[in-house]
């Protein structure tokens, strides 16, 4: 696999930022260093990105003790458990050879670390065999403390094809969410996105909004949407635990003096509150997160 693909040249080349993009990009490689495994081995989450049986793209979170995922090999990641029953991508999750793009957050350090790959089925959970592996700057990630597990829970609360009044009113107050997207044979890739509560605006119940923040300059989700618009988000609500999962459609819009958007149509909501959540703190905001109009910050 090369480094990029010609979605992400693309929107490199369009932004002026391809000579960078080029040296940022010597971070990516396949192993997997001593420092990223035993990051990941302190982790109690990992989201997971991937297709449906049906090509629907989601973006789905996995909870479990400290070393429930760990680096078995300097190119492989295994995974004990799976996800609870009704999520979306439980039946991906257990099929060989699915593509699936994953990221390992840590909120009490702003660390982060991405890997993607194919996923292999084992008999306590599943594998991921690594083609890109990389960290990410700590920009626009907002440090929480991890407060409880919560054993009870209800699993699947809501589907349906458009966000409740409910779900959008999640959606406007989070400051964080997940976003698994796809280049077919450049495989699958799930990546953060935080600012300011107010961030994501809510345009319909069918369709959202975000601007794009100045990153890494590597452009992987955007180079993605480029040559495949399918996406799927995934709203944690950090301080109760619950998830909101969307999948649909997404563009990037370009506007004046190099700013973008993405504006995300809506195909199918689930959203969940499953036993054995983890409650976190309320946030203490990046330094990184641009104002917001009436955000605040703590």
């Amino acid at each position: 696999m090369g480094r990029y693909h010609q979605g992400s040249l693309a929107v490199q080349e369009r932004v002026g930022v391809r000579e960078l993009a080029e040296h940022v990009g010597r971070s990516i490689g396949a192993g997997i260093r001593e420092v990223a495994a035993a990051f990941l081995a302190e982790q109690p989450h990992l989201v997971v990105g991937a297709a449906d049986g049906a090509g629907r793209m989601w973006a789905s979170l996995l909870t479990g003790a400290p070393g429930f995922a760990r680096a078995t090999g300097p190119g492989r990641i295994e995974v004990s458990g799976g996800l609870p029953e009704g999520d979306p991508l439980a039946g991906a999750l257990a099929t060989a050879g699915t593509r699936v793009g994953t990221i390992s957050l840590d909120p009490r350090t702003r660390r982060r670390m991405r890997l993607n790959g194919t996923l292999a089925v084992t008999p306590g959970g599943f594998a991921v065999e690594a083609e890109q592996v990389f960290a990410n700057c700590p920009k626009y990630l907002q440090k929480r403390q991890p407060l409880e597990l919560v054993a009870e829970g209800v699993g699947v609360l809501s589907c349906g094809e458009a966000l409740t009044p409910g779900q959008e009113r999640a959606v406007r107050a989070a400051d964080t969410f997940f976003i698994a997207t796809t280049a077919e044979a450049d495989g699958a890739d799930a990546s953060h996105r935080g600012g300011m509560p107010g961030f994501v605006e809510v345009l319909s119940p069918t369709e959202l909004r975000w601007p794009d923040y100045a990153g890494n300059s590597m452009f992987l989700t955007l180079g993605n949407l480029a040559a495949d618009d399918r996406a799927g988000l995934l709203f944690p609500d950090w301080e109760g635990g619950g998830l909101l999962q969307l999948s649909g459609r997404a563009r990037t819009e370009y506007g004046p003096g190099g700013s973008r958007a993405v504006r995300f149509r809506v195909e199918a909501a689930v959203e969940s509150l499953h036993p054995g959540r983890l409650r976190w703190s309320a946030p203490e905001y990046s330094p990184a997160n641009p104002p917001h109009r009436g955000s605040t910050t703590r």
